[in-house]
């Protein structure tokens, strides 16, 4: 599988290459970086939507993000690993502008401390930030009320490619997808219970770009998954997420941030 991390330059060009890619079982699958056949978000939509550019070995790379506080950002793992800086975006539905912007470095991120093939978490804590109607939190789930959201139908946010190899969006995008079962999605994947899969429908999918960003239901209320892999822009292969109710204990942990 790739991860669906984005080359991206600093004044918003993109490259078309996705790196940081991984080998599972069955399949060499690939996340790109966009939503596939999304649709344009508009301001305040998805207000817990953060960009993160990010600073590696002298390249700069793009990923998607979630605001859970008001000191922190959700994302995955292997956006932010062996990153020197990160510029966190809040507040627009334009790739590298913000209501809010911050740069934080390498001592306020955390990785998962099992991050490696799965457990592609990971917290970034940035600079107080006010809330705002294009700002807000989302949601984690409730330590007290567990569901694996099967058949449950998500949205996936971001500024991905439009196909394999493109440029990163200027715009938000948006797109529906359905949550499948973990037994479904293990038939392509080798995952754990801490992964999250839809499936894609009518070509929507994530895409290079997309990595870190959010899966969330109840309206966009409850955040349940970070974009993590998946087989491609245009696959039919799942999507793969790290399932947020995983991880509750460890972003409490870390963040003292819970709901019950």
């Amino acid at each position: 599988m790739k991860f669906l991390l984005i080359l991206s330059f600093v004044f918003g060009t993109a490259s078309a290459a996705a790196i940081l890619e991984q080998k599972v079982d069955q399949t060499n699958a690939t996340i790109n970086g966009r939503i596939v056949n999304g649709a344009d978000a508009w301001d305040g939509l998805f207000p817990y939507q953060a960009g993160l550019t990010l600073e590696k070995d002298g390249k700069w790379l793009w990923c998607g993000g979630s605001l859970i506080g008001s000191n922190w950002v959700i994302t995955a793992a292997h956006c932010v690993k062996g990153v020197q800086a990160v510029t966190v975006y809040l507040g627009s539905v334009s790739r590298g502008t913000g209501q809010y912007s911050t740069v934080v470095h390498q001592n306020d991120i955390h990785i998962h401390p099992e991050y490696g093939t799965l457990n592609d978490i990971a917290l970034v804590w940035i600079h107080s930030v006010s809330y705002s109607n294009n700002i807000q939190p989302i949601r984690l789930p409730s330590f007290n009320h567990y569901s694996n959201y099967e058949g449950q139908w998500a949205t996936l946010s971001g500024w991905v490619n439009v196909y394999d190899g493109s440029g990163l969006n200027g715009h938000l995008k948006y797109a529906t997808v359905p949550i499948i079962s973990n037994r479904e999605c293990s038939s392509i994947f080798n995952i754990n219970d801490g992964i999250i899969c839809t499936s894609p429908v009518e070509g929507r999918s994530a895409c290079g770009g997309d990595s870190g960003g959010p899966l969330a239901v109840d309206n966009n209320q409850v955040l349940v998954g970070v974009v993590s892999f998946g087989g491609g822009c245009h696959s039919t292969a799942p999507n793969a997420f790290a399932r947020v109710s995983h991880y509750l204990g460890w972003i409490r942990d870390i963040t003292g941030i819970a709901y019950y």
